[in-house]
């Protein structure tokens, strides 16, 4: 078991003592990259940038937090519901609900002092050394725009980025991406949290949401860099995906998924993440076809 992280007097007041910051003056309250925040005393995963929002209240808020990871308890007045770390018992705050803020009428408001912010590339970094407590899963089906909204909502996973994969230039640009040079497919890297999402459930989903016998095409889309592969980083990532290709095959489903090892993942560029989420829209090109 990992020690937990030496604290400084004003995380202790927050966290031991269950002190409360000033508001708007935490480091997270107007943060909003890609990536999870983890206890700061033990490290353990809280919650997800997905579920953060912009509530003006002046400390962090989420409006869900990662399973099995917060206990609640009502405060000694009875008016307010505590929420502390659930794996060391750390103080991170309070949760409302009734606001109406977002769709799932719940606010977790959070000081910042109790949080530690792991931003994705070394979420992913991580995750490709940690195969014990996390999975990180490279697929390319088309436009990765389409690819990355269906995964971020899935259960278990923790963050999800577009890139590129598959190719020898290092370092591309969609441009040079697109050009059809560079070898790379337009690719999805997501990693998820073992102990609560499922590695095949999350290869079903990724041949569902798109058509794996489309050769270098997905829907409108023409070219290599919208080819159907899988990059596996493990023998169990490789038997999984050759598993499902096999059982496609046998319902006379001509698969041209590649299955290649994985080399290297490179981020896109920012106004390429969370493409259809953040402009509030669904795509065009992916949509859930279950092929059993």
């Amino acid at each position: 078991m990992k020690p937990w992280n030496k604290l400084t007097d004003k995380e202790r007041h927050i966290l031991l003592e269950k002190g409360t910051e000033r508001p708007f003056s935490g480091e997270y309250n107007q943060h909003y990259a890609n990536g999870i925040y983890v206890c700061r005393q033990c490290e353990e995963p809280l919650y997800r940038s997905y579920d953060k929002f912009k509530s003006s209240c002046g400390w962090p808020s989420f409006d869900e937090e990662l399973p099995h990871a917060i206990s609640k308890c009502l405060d000694e007045d009875g008016r307010r519901t505590e929420i502390t770390c659930q794996n060391c018992g750390g103080h991170l705050g309070h949760v409302f609900s009734g606001e109406r803020l977002t769709e799932k009428n719940i606010r977790h408001c959070v000081n910042s002092l109790s949080l530690k912010f792991i931003p994705f590339d070394h979420l992913l970094t991580l995750a490709l050394k940690d195969h014990e407590r996390y999975e990180t899963l490279i697929v390319a089906g088309g436009c990765f725009w389409g690819v990355e909204y269906f995964f971020e909502k899935e259960k278990g996973v923790l963050a999800t980025a577009v890139g590129y994969s598959g190719g020898q230039h290092p370092n591309p640009t969609y441009e040079q991406v697109c050009s059809g040079t560079t070898d790379h497919a337009e690719s999805v890297a997501i990693v998820i949290d073992k102990g609560i999402a499922d590695i095949k459930k999350c290869y079903e989903l990724f041949f569902d949401i798109h058509d794996p016998t489309q050769l270098n095409q997905q829907g409108p889309d023409k070219g290599s860099q919208y080819r159907s592969a899988v990059f596996y980083s493990t023998e169990q990532q490789k038997k999984i995906t050759e598993e499902i290709i096999t059982h496609l095959k046998a319902k006379n489903k001509a698969v041209v998924t590649q299955v290649e090892a994985f080399k290297q993942f490179w981020i896109a560029e920012d106004h390429h993440q969370k493409y259809f989420t953040l402009r509030g829209q669904a795509p065009t090109c992916h949509f859930k076809r279950t092929k059993k």
